[in-house]
């Protein structure tokens, strides 16, 4: 199996070990080991969580530079619709497309226009006999990734279309095939204007055996200064604009679910809460449903880590947009609802790798496992981080794996200690944090 190429990467020269990173991730995929985080790249899903958190912005995601573009001859901008939720006072998104033309790109294809087809074939998809019901999106990567890492038992829940971002790929080739014959494959370039550093990396990494029909991700962060300056288009030009108020709904959460005309449904963000979710409906705590969208990032894709904008602000904003649009641009023909195009369809489900499989024997993986619930009963499981790892549990395995000692968690130190100060007092020789605080007489605790 090819090696998983992430897009969220770690700078040592920032990281202080400060920890805050360590208990925000949401896969207990970050160590801190000699004063320094570490991640641990068959855990991490690209959430960007780590990057949202970090005080000492040490945490970045790796995206291309715009130049990367320069070596093909034709150069095709796929913005997605957050993009537009980012410039205040915005009537006109032909301004935004306007300016990606006139900073070097040959054709514009929005994302949301794609959003608006994958809807009406999501809801051609839902009528279709023995789909397994409740069909989760497959428009987040991060979801996709969680699944396949945590979740196994929802692969094949998810919905067997590609998300907007590949079909807004396919079909802006396609028009330029089509307009300029003379271009060969290679010479055309497909640019993803993203506000997740998840896209990126499903874009080196391809989703179960689909390879990305994208070849470069750019950050919105990196683009949206270069647009400010460009976005001069006068009202009276022609429209460029080629998609809705449902295409464009899809930036936010809920977007996507409501599309669907299916009151059947549910839509949560943040992963913490997806996380959540997906526990409750494993355990069978949750009513039957329809369709579950779900959003890695607050507030849906407006709270990708590469964006500009606080994404409660970039909400209101497209809310705003949205007003003076058609409710949707793109819709099929009878012919096209009665069956779902093969490039608009992958096969391939993810393949389950689990994050926390111990070992490849079954026998040693059990006594692995009574070996952590043990040291696991000795641990003052108050998950405080000073060990390096997220939680006692997660210190306890780390043990067990050889990847931590015993000695790496203070209160087995103080034990120690106090063992061989026999009567003695072992927490002078600790930091006050760590010390016993010794009942008070009247019912409370004494301070130090």
């Amino acid at each position: 199996m090819n090696k998983y190429e992430h897009s969220v990467c770690l700078d040592p020269q920032k990281c202080t070990g400060c920890t805050t990173c360590l208990k925000h991730c949401p896969t207990e995929a970050i160590r801190i080991k000699n004063n320094r985080a570490e991640i641990n790249q068959e855990r991490c899903i690209d959430c960007g969580e780590c990057i949202r958190v970090c005080p000492q912005k040490a945490k970045k995601a790796v995206c291309s530079k715009l130049d990367a573009m320069d070596k093909f001859k034709w150069k095709i901008a796929l913005p997605a619709p957050t993009l537009y939720g980012q410039f205040d006072n915005l009537d006109d998104v032909d301004c935004v497309l306007d300016g990606l033309l006139k900073i070097g790109f040959d054709d514009v294809f929005e994302v949301s226009a794609a959003a608006e087809l994958v809807s009406a074939y999501t809801r051609r998809y839902l009528k279709t006999q023995g789909v397994k019901k409740p069909v989760i999106s497959s428009a987040c990567p991060v979801i996709l990734r969680l699944i396949g890492l945590r979740f196994p038992s929802f692969s094949d829940n998810i919905l067997h279309i590609l998300p907007p971002m590949e079909i807004a790929a396919k079909l802006a080739r396609e028009r330029a095939k089509k307009n300029h014959p003379e271009l060969k494959d290679d010479e055309i370039g497909v640019c993803f204007i993203s506000p997740c550093p998840a896209k990126a990396s499903y874009v080196k990494n391809g989703f179960a055996g689909y390879e990305s029909a994208v070849d470069v991700v750019v950050s919105i962060s990196d683009i949206y200064f270069m647009l400010i300056s460009k976005m001069t288009r006068e009202p009276s030009e022609n429209p460029i604009c080629q998609s809705g108020m449902i295409g464009i709904g899809w930036a936010s959460t809920g977007g996507e679910a409501t599309a669907l005309l299916n009151d059947s449904y549910l839509a949560a963000d943040g992963i913490d809460n997806v996380i959540k979710v997906l526990d409750q409906i494993e355990n069978g705590n949750i009513p039957s449903l329809e369709f579950i969208e779900l959003n890695a990032c607050t507030g849906g894709c407006v709270g990708g880590v590469l964006t500009i904008q606080n994404p409660f602000i970039a909400k209101a904003r497209l809310q705003r947009i949205r007003r003076y649009l058609p409710v949707s641009r793109n819709q099929l023909s009878k012919s096209e609802q009665s069956y779902i195009p093969d490039y608009y369809l992958f096969d391939e489900l993810p393949e389950y790798r689990p994050i926390s499989r111990l070992s490849d024997n079954i026998a040693k993986s059990l006594r692995m496992m009574s070996d952590i619930q043990s040291l696991r009963e000795t641990l003052p499981g108050i998950d405080c981080g000073s060990c390096g790892a997220p939680s006692c549990r997660a210190f306890a395995e780390d043990v067990v794996l050889g990847r931590a000692s015993e000695d790496d968690c203070i209160f087995k130190v103080r034990e120690r200690m106090q063992h061989m100060a026999g009567t003695g007092n072992a927490d002078e020789y600790l930091p006050a944090p760590f010390r016993h605080r010794p009942s008070d007489p009247s019912g409370g605790t004494k301070s130090r």
